[in-house]
């Protein structure tokens, strides 16, 4: 390693961070994130910002990461997504600036990802636990995503009568199809790894525990190809492109959408918020489970309301 690179990795592995946790291989010049936002592991500006130092040290020192991979140091959780509890006291001041601005920072941080084939990094990225929204959205643009078995995934935004916004469409479209992207995001449902891998959004299922392991096998069998897999990947890329533009037209959309919302809606978001608590403090119960409350109370007021009569008389 040259003087400057011992230089630039010192710098980038001292710095003094909060919500995330650094560690460095260096036969594989290996860069690891671990994540650990508190109160809740999610995407709160703080967190974004150490992130997106990470990346600006990563991309101002060409050649010195060669691999990037991110954990959550959480257990049961990867990433809750976006922060629910911000966002509620932003809609109800009517904070459309601060709004934007969270979403641009989190396309900021897309972005990257999406470019890191062009900067000269294979990403990987493995889920342990729960992955809400936003944190889905986050795993979307890794070249290789690793799942444990028992991890549950999915965009839940539309119980609410959001939508995510920071890449979701463009980069399920990508990997899965339109088709797919229709019916998780519109859906809201969850979905387990197996049938995430099913609709090729999941590179990888491994056995809860496993995950370590597949990290180290997927690093050490891309390493002897690197240089040509990485020029295959942003061919990739291009055939398929996303723009920066586009996804801050979407970003700029989610916005207007938040402020739209009701009373009630943003009483959904607290009760996530609140659920999401729950599980990072160590709970058995948490997000997953407060999601499927939601459906349920959702459902039953539908049928309750409807007034259903048998068509045609049957019966009488």
């Amino acid at each position: 390693m040259s003087d400057d690179h011992s230089r630039a990795l010192a710098t980038l592995m001292t710095r003094p961070y909060k919500y995330i946790g650094l560690e460095w291989n260096e036969e594989l010049r290996a860069l690891r994130l671990r994540t650990r936002v508190k109160p809740i592991q999610c995407y709160s500006l703080a967190a974004m910002g150490e992130l997106q130092r990470v990346f600006t040290d990563i991309s101002e020192n060409p050649g010195l990461v060669k691999h990037y991979v991110m954990t959550s140091d959480v257990p049961g959780v990867f990433n809750f997504g976006g922060d629910l509890s911000l966002f509620v006291l932003l809609i109800r001041a009517r904070d459309i600036d601060s709004l934007l601005m969270y979403g641009r920072r989190c396309v900021d941080l897309i972005w990257w990802m999406e470019n890191a084939s062009s900067l000269g990094v294979h990403t990987t990225v493995l889920v342990q636990g729960d992955t809400l929204g936003g944190g889905l959205e986050s795993v979307m643009p890794f070249h290789k995503v690793i799942f444990e078995r028992s991890a549950q995934a999915g965009f839940p935004e539309v119980l609410f009568n959001l939508f995510p916004g920071m890449g979701a469409w463009n980069f399920t479209i990508r990997k899965a199809g339109f088709s797919v992207a229709n019916e998780m995001i519109l859906s809201g449902k969850l979905y387990t790894a197996d049938q995430l891998f099913r609709r090729q959004l999941v590179d990888l299922v491994v056995e809860d525990g496993d995950g370590e392991n597949a990290i180290e096998t997927v690093m050490r069998a891309v390493h002897p190809r690197l240089r040509g897999t990485l020029a295959a990947l942003d061919a990739r890329r291009r055939a398929a492109p996303i723009t920066y533009e586009g996804l801050m037209e979407i970003v700029d959309q989610w916005t207007g959408s938040a402020l739209s919302l009701t009373d009630r809606d943003l009483r959904l978001m607290e009760r996530l918020a609140r659920a999401q608590a729950r599980k990072a403090g160590g709970a058995a119960e948490g997000a997953v489970d407060e999601i499927k409350r939601i459906e349920l109370d959702s459902a039953w007021g539908e049928e309750r309301g409807t007034g259903i009569t048998v068509w045609g008389g049957l019966g009488g």
